[in-house]
């Protein structure tokens, strides 16, 4: 099966065909930090991530570009807040998002402009805009006119002339010819303090929207194969991005347009008034498993709505310790006698993982194909009848699979000796019936992130997901 995306801008499944060949150009739209990211972004990252991994599984040179916010309403009042400069503000929560990449294992992408050392380009787009007619001055700020851009709404299918002032439409508008339009360039005030740069424009800077069309056609140029992002992206966001951006260029801006589901918490909408509201670091705190919340967030197909539960995480952790524990029972087979069955399973499992992957990245059919493998290796197993050989090759296509997975790349147990000796310890106070020391010894393993789980051959150490 070719590789297929359902893109929002035709509302169809369409079969990728990237504009160089072995090549893919994508922009995903990334974090603006004035606070710490909470599992609604990860939601999308990790979609991001998902589609970034199988694209290079598939062999394709990925080069992905996210950007992140660093100046904003929401940035510039909380730095006059704490009474700190924009940038010592928004470092810590730069530096916090970077750690919660490497937290949920997510790839990091070859470029990561920051909007603030981008201003140069924002002011050069804006300049060809005015210059072309595309947009114009109000006291000080600078405005996109819609009504000049005749295919506005191709991708949201919302139709200018039906447009309304509300909470998706920007309601500064008393300077502006029409409520619609959207600020490019914004002239200074005294809301945004010591938070301005003198340009040609003027003193001031640039509005949200302008930020990513000048980032991501500076990294990946004018035309490029995919943006992501979050459904609620869609409108007024990427519209106006394609708006400004094709006004400019004269040339079609992104071929595939790809966007997640939203993320419910325990069946409601995740809002701090609710008490469901989490960031990662929240979750961390109680102690979860980043690896069981990147497998959730990632098992639920990116368009549909994810709903994050506790017991859902649970099932999660369950999942990637069987996972583990499969692992090491591949590495404890000692048959030699090899079973043609194996190979057979395998290839049966990888062409199937990558027909349902290459349908619009349907990730929950792919973790299928994966249990199902691992259910009749496990029969093989348990019956003796796989070999060594065999055990190897079945280890090889996990790591496979776990290319695009990412939960199992640390799959090597290495038992260090202090850890050997508490279990020695634990054994003989087991032999000598003490069992409150045996336990005390068994809490003190289980800190290390390692389970003792006693067995008829003797104790056998496991990953503590």
């Amino acid at each position: 099966m070719a590789l297929r995306f359902f893109n929002t801008l035709t509302r169809k499944k369409e079969e990728f065909v990237p504009i160089e060949p072995g090549k893919v150009g994508m922009y995903c739209c990334g974090p603006t930090v004035y606070d710490y990211a909470h599992i609604g972004n990860f939601r999308a990252y990790m979609f991001e991530d998902l589609l970034r991994r199988y694209l290079e599984y598939k062999g394709f040179k990925v080069t992905q570009v996210m950007n992140v916010t660093d100046v904003d309403d929401k940035t510039i009042a909380g730095s006059r807040a704490k009474n700190i400069s924009l940038s010592e503000y928004t470092k810590r929560y730069k530096d916090a998002f970077f750690e919660d990449l490497d937290y949920l294992n997510i790839e990091r992408a070859e470029h990561f402009p920051e909007a603030t050392a981008h201003i140069k380009e924002m002011v050069d787009l804006v300049k060809k805009l005015l210059d072309k007619g595309y947009a114009y001055r109000s006291n000080g700020d600078i405005y996109f006119k819609l009504s000049s851009f005749k295919e506005y709404g191709k991708l949201s299918k919302m139709k200018l002339e039906n447009l309304k002032i509300g909470a998706r439409v920007a309601s500064d508008e008393y300077e502006k010819e029409q409520a619609s339009d959207f600020a490019l360039w914004k002239g200074w005030d005294q809301k945004d303090g010591d938070v301005f740069w003198e340009t040609e424009l003027g003193k001031g800077r640039p509005g949200w929207h302008i930020e990513c069309s000048a980032m991501s056609m500076k990294y990946l140029g004018e035309h490029f194969d995919i943006h992501t992002g979050g459904e609620d992206n869609i409108f007024p966001h990427h519209e106006n991005e394609i708006a400004q951006s094709e006004s400019a260029t004269g040339k079609k801006f992104v071929n595939f347009w790809l966007h997640n589901g939203f993320l419910m918490v325990e069946g409601k909408k995740m809002a701090k008034s609710f008490g469901n509201y989490y960031t990662l670091r929240d979750l961390l705190n109680k102690e979860y498993n980043p690896m069981a919340i990147r497998y959730l967030l990632m098992s639920t197909h990116y368009r549909q709505q994810l709903n994050f539960t506790f017991q859902g995480l649970e099932a999660a952790k369950n999942a990637i310790q069987r996972l583990f524990d499969f692992l090491d029972n591949l590495k404890r087979v000692k048959e030699e006698k090899d079973n043609s069955e194996v190979d057979s399973l395998l290839q049966k499992a990888k062409m199937k993982f990558e027909d349902v992957l290459d349908d619009d990245l349907n990730i929950s059919e792919g973790l299928g194909v994966i249990f199902d493998l691992v259910r009749d290796i496990n029969r093989l197993i348990d019956d003796e009848k796989i070999s060594r050989n065999d055990a190897l090759k079945v280890i090889e296509q996990m790591r496979s699979f776990d290319k695009v997975l990412g939960v199992l790349e640390k799959d090597e147990l290495v038992l260090d000796e202090r850890i050997k000796e508490l279990i020695k310890k634990r054994e003989l106070a087991r032999f000598e019936k003490n069992w409150e020391l045996a336990d005390k010894i068994r809490k003190e393993i289980e800190k290390e992130g390692i389970i003792i789980e006693d067995t008829p051959e003797g104790p056998k150490a496991k990953r503590k997901i």
